[in-house]
């Protein structure tokens, strides 16, 4: 492990002996630790911090949530320390909160503690967080993150890892940002003019997991933008705290995860996922002008995905679920409704793209919304759609067996109002005068091993060239006007 082999007892030597002095000129930032023991990870961090950050610029606020490994007597021994000490473990929310309440930066930032800062690191957040008014917090990309903000790493030792986070920072910013919806909390800066509008971190999500996805969502909706920096890698290790009880991790996820459902609606966690295999039927020029129109957009995370790679493409979506609308509005033109309800309000011949994630199974009458959506497309337009296929050997063995019981996700989602084989698909797009390019099936499927006796059987019944449809999941299709 990468992060094991460089937390070896030479490393702490090094960070603090390394050639390096550290210039530049940034907004007066408050760097906001928790400690809950894990000492080790803490000198690490607290060194690279003062090794990699320009001196004068800063604080470094500790709040301590009763340690009792030494990490108290570490931190009284330290100078230029600010040090809230906590005789009980307040989580992260509520420790953030009390470092953020004395904090005297311009800017906050929250920097977990299993940390090791790199050259030039907020020297380059900053930047990016001040390049424009509408700029609320940005991230940085590491070894071990959730959110698609980790990247390989090819590092065994301290020395290789700062001479790999050397040639990431170095870079220029110039297509090094990307626009997020949440960003993670693990090393996150933010304006303290955005926190004095926002509020502070909820603290119903003690004592930790998914206070960082609440807080992004609410800046997202008082109108700022959240940055990836693609030009910042920081160290590191991970999940130390909640590692140690992994059962306890999981218990705390599921229960901060009903809350976040509680305040933010269900729909708003699922409707966060990124289509990109409908993406990736897009084969414009990058700075091309497209318009996509991404119905049943959830959040919108698919169309922000689609402006980091398109940066001049046009979005659009239609979504039923009122947060979600309101989210994805954020940076898309979107329609709260329901799509078999609403009176398109666009121009006809329009779209590059309309996009169709799991949307025709839900429908009443998908055959007549298809055959409607046809005058909206370009000539040289796509519908790219991806359609669960009730002919997976899941499916028929059941039916064989009497059974036919919906599930709360899956080809029997009880919110399924209709179910297509390949070749109803294929008579759906046909009636609707779309002819399908392309299509994928997906088979993420292991079947069992009694499914795999009932394939061979059926293969022999019908043809060999079935069993791609019943090993199918899903299909996804790229369809043009004839």
């Amino acid at each position: 492990m990468v992060g094991e082999i460089i937390r070896d007892k030479h490393t702490l030597d090094k960070i603090i002996n390394y050639d390096y002095v550290q210039e530049g000129d940034i907004k007066f930032t408050s760097i906001i630790l928790l400690t809950h023991n894990q000492l080790d990870c803490t000198k690490l961090c607290i060194e690279s911090i003062r090794k990699f950050t320009p001196k004068g610029q800063y604080e470094i606020i500790v709040v301590d949530n009763n340690s009792t490994d030494g990490t108290i007597e570490y931190l009284k021994s330290q100078d230029n320390l600010r040090v809230i000490y906590n005789d009980y473990n307040a989580g992260f929310p509520k420790g953030c909160n009390q470092g953020i309440e004395i904090a005297k930066g311009d800017s906050i930032l929250l920097l977990n503690n299993d940390t090791i800062v790199t050259p030039n690191w907020l020297n380059n957040l900053d930047k990016a967080l001040y390049s424009n008014e509408d700029i609320g917090v940005v991230g940085a990309i590491s070894n071990s993150c959730s959110n698609g903000q980790v990247i390989n790493v090819i590092y065994q030792n301290i020395d290789e890892m700062i001479d790999f986070a050397n040639l990431i920072n170095m870079q220029e910013p110039t297509d090094k940002y990307e626009l997020k919806q949440y960003l993670v909390g693990f090393c996150y800066l933010v304006k303290k003019s955005v926190i004095d509008k926002v509020g502070l971190l909820d603290e119903r999500f003690t004592p930790g997991n998914f206070e960082d996805n609440d807080l992004s969502l609410r800046i997202l909706l008082e109108g700022y933008k959240l940055l990836l920096c693609k030009n910042v890698f920081i160290h590191h290790f991970g999940s130390t705290s909640f590692r140690s009880n992994m059962e306890s991790y999981i218990n705390i996820y599921n229960t901060n995860k009903n809350k976040f459902d509680d305040k933010w609606g269900k729909e708003v966690l699922y409707g966060s996922l990124v289509r990109s295999d409908l993406v990736n039927f897009f084969k414009n020029d990058r700075n091309e002008s497209i318009n996509v129109l991404d119905i049943g957009c959830g959040t919108g995370a698919t169309l922000l995905y689609i402006k980091n790679l398109y940066k001049n493409a046009n979005l659009y979506g239609i979504e039923k679920g009122k947060n979600s609308a309101k989210i994805a509005n954020a940076y898309a033109d979107v329609i709260n409704e329901d799509v078999e309800k609403v009176i398109f309000p666009y121009e006809e011949n329009f779209f590059d793209y309309i996009i169709l994630g799991d949307v025709l199974e839900h429908l009443k009458d998908p055959w007549k919304f298809i055959t409607n959506l046809n005058l909206y497309l370009k000539s040289d337009g796509y519908i790219l759609a991806s359609i669960p296929n009730i002919m997976h050997i899941s499916v028929i063995r059941e039916i064989i067996n009497g059974g036919f019981a919906y599930q709360e996700a899956g080809i029997l989602d009880k919110t399924h109002l209709r179910f297509f084989t390949l070749n109803e698909i294929y008579k759906m797009f046909d009636i609707a005068n779309l002819q399908v390019e392309e299509v994928y099936p997906l088979q993420y499927y292991t079947p069992q091993p009694e499914e795999e006796d009932l394939m061979k059987k059926l293969c022999e019944i019908t043809s060999e060239e079935n069993r791609m449809q019943y090993l199918s999941v899903q299909y996804i299709l790229k369809a043009k006007r004839r």
